[in-house]
């Protein structure tokens, strides 16, 4: 029992222990999800080289698995995931140190001494994440520089990734004053924070958990995206619902597009954009890719190409703009426009849903 206990201790004291435990629950699943997916790695290699029917499927194997995990609701199913497990396998063979004599005996093999930074600092410093850009890495000393670089610093994902594509390797290596350089790159480095982000695609999709349960919006972002889903969904017989966040994956970077509708009428996928600042077009440029994306993904033969809708806030005033992503067929450009609520209404309704939620 604490001597003294008043009521400003008692929640400073809930507060650390919540603080302490969430971040040792937090790194207990990064470090789980990492296992995992190592071992995935192992099976598929150890099936490669050695499947009894292997030649069944060939070059066709990570296709034809995947569906496979997709039919049984297998989180990681997708063809270029399952490839990154492979190589993770590969490039981390010291991963084997790390794990239990149950998993470790059943994986075989023996783990090389001679390896700059031990397997359990790895694992419990570094996010899967972090890992998916290091092993696109193929040179090993590169590799290692950047796990060094990146524990050190407590950098986070996106930091790794701009460090290394600005060279930071190469410049470290004509550079006379490498302590300099190195203080100069963690000058203004973005960190990783104490707990890991439950944002990270990989993490909440292990858990099982939706992409709405753990996106970190705003109240008023939360507020008006769900009145705007109202909106629209009221707008007439022809919205229907599909998804919030519904997270694609381009060029192995995950992105999360707000709200989408597929509209009955117009046949055709409806993305829907709020951003809680001024207009920019790297705002339209960004909603352009979803589209493109959905046009070349998730479109049939019936369906009409996708259209977004972007809307932007500034003060009190919110402008709205449709994407088309290079549309030209006029036809279709008049259809959607009359089929589509008017700019103006959705101006409107923003506007008087932020001075509501002001009062």
């Amino acid at each position: 029992m604490h001597k003294n206990l008043t009521f400003e201790k008692l929640v400073s004291s809930i507060k650390q222990i919540h603080g302490e435990l969430a971040a040792q629950a937090a790194k207990a699943v990064n470090i789980s999800l990492t296992l995992r997916n190592w071992i995935i790695g192992c099976y598929i290699y150890e099936y490669e080289q050695g499947g009894t029917d292997r030649a069944e499927y060939g070059e066709h194997l990570f296709a034809r698995l995947s569906n496979k995990l997709k039919e049984q609701n297998i989180a990681i199913y997708h063809p270029r995931e399952l490839r990154r497990c492979r190589a993770f396998y590969i490039f981390y063979p010291q991963i084997r140190g790390t794990l239990s004599p149950q998993f470790s005996k059943e994986m075989g093999g023996t783990v090389s001494p001679k390896l700059a930074i031990s397997p359990d600092k790895l694992i419990k410093n570094l996010s899967f994440s972090h890992f998916a850009e290091l092993i696109t890495i193929d040179d090993s000393l590169k590799r290692t520089f950047y796990e060094v670089e990146c524990i050190h610093g407590n950098w986070s994902v996106r930091e790794l990734k701009r460090q290394i594509n600005s060279l930071y390797y190469e410049r470290s290596g004509l550079s006379k004053d490498k302590n300099k350089l190195a203080e100069l790159a963690n000058l203004k480095a973005d960190r990783q924070g104490s707990k890991l982000a439950i944002r990270d695609p990989y993490i909440f999709e292990f858990l099982g958990l939706k992409t709405k349960e753990v996106m970190d919006e705003s109240n008023l972002e939360s507020l008006l995206l769900d009145k705007l889903q109202e909106f629209l969904l009221e707008m007439g017989p022809g919205f229907c619902f599909e998804a919030r966040h519904k997270r694609i994956l381009i060029d192995d970077t995950h992105y999360f597009v707000d709200l989408v509708f597929y509209h009955r009428i117009l046949k055709c996928h409806v993305l829907v954009e709020l951003k809680l600042n001024e207009f920019s077009h790297e705002s339209v440029g960004q909603l352009n890719t979803y589209i493109n994306w959905y046009k070349k993904n998730m479109m049939t033969i019936d369906d009409n190409p996708p259209i977004g809708i972007l809307l932007c806030t500034k003060k009190n005033q919110a402008l709205a703009e449709y994407a088309l992503a290079g549309m030209d067929n006029q036809f279709f450009v008049s259809k959607y426009q009359l089929e589509l609520p008017k700019k103006e209404d959705m101006q409107k309704f923003i506007e008087a849903k932020i001075h509501e939620a002001k009062e």
